[in-house]
């Protein structure tokens, strides 16, 4: 399975990771992903969602009814 929330669209990053002596070696960066279920009053059903932790918080603060609705106007597939 693909590393992506399904909200923010964020993914793995790659970086260096670099030692005592500065030598740089290729590492990965995950998000941190959490599977969340989510019922939705307008439809009268539940979803269930792979969301970073900082979606969580965005879907706590404004609501999940909006944050579905943003993300399928920018053609997010939820």
């Amino acid at each position: 399975m693909s590393k992506v929330c399904e909200i923010s669209g964020k993914k793995t990053m790659f970086g260096h990771k670099v030692s005592h002596s500065n030598i740089k070696t290729n590492r990965r960066f995950q998000p941190n992903l959490q599977k969340k279920k989510f019922f939705i009053p307008e439809e009268n059903r539940w979803i269930e969602l792979k969301i970073s932790t900082s979606a969580l918080r965005t879907i706590n603060k404004n609501g999940i009814s909006s944050v579905l609705k943003e993300a399928r106007a920018k053609g997010m597939v939820v």
